[in-house]
């Protein structure tokens, strides 16, 4: 388990602030599969994972899922057959922060 995986989650309200650039861009150096998009303005962590089929593309999403449901803080998951696309970012303050990237570590646990 990676630390940030480790870390917890904290609290996050509409009043706080996005990540800058280079704080993300320190956070992401830690999650070398992972990138940063931007959409809309938005900053977004994301990261495409393949699989052999359908069924563990949809095994992964169940399990980012519950990840997801334990934090109370949810991605956008793209399954498809054999692929599977997390998005995370806190919808709440339009941008990125810690908790997308501890949430993005826990995912690259649970693909494992």
């Amino acid at each position: 388990m990676t630390t940030l995986a480790k870390t917890a989650c904290e609290p996050c309200s509409g009043n706080a602030t996005p990540l800058g650039h280079s704080e993300s861009q320190h956070h992401l150096s830690a999650l070398p599969e992972w990138q940063i998009v931007e959409h809309d303005g938005i900053m977004k962590l994301s990261r495409q994972f393949t699989f052999r089929n359908f069924a563990d593309a949809l095994a992964f999403t169940q399990r980012v899922g519950s990840i997801a449901e334990q934090a109370g803080h949810h991605p956008v998951i793209v399954t498809e057959w054999g692929k599977t696309t997390v998005t995370w970012w806190s919808h709440e303050i339009k941008g990125l922060h810690l908790n997308d990237f501890i949430l993005a570590a826990r995912t690259d646990e649970v693909a494992e």
